[in-house]
This record gives C-alpha cells, sequence and structure tokens, in this order.
C-alpha cells in the first residue's frame, strides 16, 4: 500500500499524529521521513523501501496506544457512529478495562487485572482525552510506568539509529538499512508481553548495526 501511494499514506500518518498529540509532533515524523526519502532517492534515483520503512515503523513507534490515545478512540465519534450503524436501539455498554490507578495486579503474573466498568467510563475518556498534551511530561501520571517510558525512549532511539545509517547509506549495505528500519515489526502486544518482544527487537537491532559498514565510534553511538 505506501509504496504505491507513498505520499497519501505519509500524508494521512501526518494528520494521524497531529491528531494524536499535535502538530509538532507530526513534523517530527515528516522530517525524519523527508530526510530517509533524500537518502533514497539520492541512492536509488526516488525513495523506495528504505523511505517505505522509516514511514511504516516511525509511525508505528510515535503512535504508541497508550490511556489518552485509547480515551480518544473511544471519544472522537468513530466508535459511538459504528456502534449505531452496528446495533438497531438502545445499546447497553460495558467496558474490560485495567486503569492504571485503580486496577489490582495478578499475584502470579504481576500483570494489572481488567474489570468490567459501564457506560459512565465515556464521560472519564473525554476528560481524559482533553489531557493528552500532559503525554511524556512530568504531569503525565501514566508516563511513570516502564512501558511507557521505554515506549517513548524507543522513539528516539530509532531515529537517532536511522541517522546514523544515512551518512554512510550505500547499495552494498541498503538491504541492511531497510531490516534495521523493519525492526519495530516485530514489537506486539501489551505489558510484559510487549516488553519481551521490544528486548528481542533491541537485540536484533544491535546485530544489524554491526553488519553496516559503519565505523566503530558511529555503531556504539547508534545503538
Amino acid at each position: 500500500e505506501l509504496s504505491k501511494n507513498a505520499d497519501e499514506v505519509i500524508a494521512r500518518r501526518i494528520l494521524s499524529l497531529t491528531g494524536y498529540q499535535n502538530d509538532a509532533y507530526a513534523q517530527k515524523y515528516k522530517a525524519l521521513v523527508d530526510a530517509v526519502s533524500a537518502a533514497d532517492e539520492k541512492l536509488n534515483g526516488k525513495p523506495g523501501k528504505l523511505t517505505d520503512a522509516v514511514a511504516r515503523y516511525y509511525y508505528k513507534l510515535m503512535a504508541y496506544k497508550d490511556e489518552y490515545e485509547v480515551a480518544r478512540l473511544y471519544t472522537d465519534g468513530q466508535f459511538l457512529a459504528q456502534l449505531k450503524q452496528t446495533f438497531d436501539g438502545k445499546t447497553r455498554l460495558r467496558f474490560n478495562l485495567a486503569p492504571p490507578l485503580l486496577a489490582k495486579r495478578d499475584k502470579d503474573t504481576g500483570e494489572l487485572k481488567k474489570a468490567e466498568y459501564g457506560a459512565w467510563v465515556l464521560t472519564a475518556f473525554r476528560l481524559l482525552a482533553k489531557l493528552k498534551g500532559l503525554r511524556g511530561t512530568a504531569l503525565d501520571i501514566f508516563g511513570y510506568s516502564e512501558e511507557r517510558r521505554t515506549e517513548r525512549r524507543l522513539i528516539g532511539e530509532y531515529k537517532a539509529a536511522i541517522e546514523k545509517v544515512l551518512p554512510v547509506l550505500n547499495k552494498d549495505n541498503y538491504a541492511l538499512a531497510v531490516e534495521l528500519a523493519s525492526v519495530p515489526e516485530h514489537i506486539r502486544g501489551y505489558g510484559h508481553v510487549k516488553l519481551k518482544h521490544i528486548e528481542a527487537a533491541k537485540k536484533r537491532e544491535a546485530e544489524l548495526l554491526e553488519k553496516l559498514d559503519m565505523p566503530a565510534e558511529e555503531k556504539k553511538q547508534a545503538a
């Protein structure tokens, strides 16, 4: 999809990230994609697989689904519109959630246990969605968890790795660069499951950086 209409897809993702956070956040995405596209075009005459990969996976990392985003998606109008199209008459909403400040932890797994909440949660979601500007700040009460801290760190680390690769990009290491840019594809799930996938992805990233034709100091800084 991305290769066929790259400009349209990238534009949609910029718009999506603007809604997710704000224009400044979206422009950070655009800046890296533009830099990769320019390097790709210089090497191959046109944007190629590396641009596709960065456009896809940098977006994936930047649009991590936290509490603010869940709240926004439930209250932007699309969710309720889909319910009306799917079900006739009145609907009785119930949400299975594990809010960090309220949920209890499973004694065996250590994970937060989900509980059932009524439709009143939508009111709380509307308020929470308006507070998305707190995301990543000292006032972000959800942002202190290991998962959220890791998600934010991954964004910066991915950007740094790609920026280190671009100056040494050539036809011999191009496929490795594409594989490096695609590492986030393997990051899935939530909680401890996601953290395990991240650990494996970072290991693979380090291996790829070692294989790329980069000076030793550059490898160390990009890792």
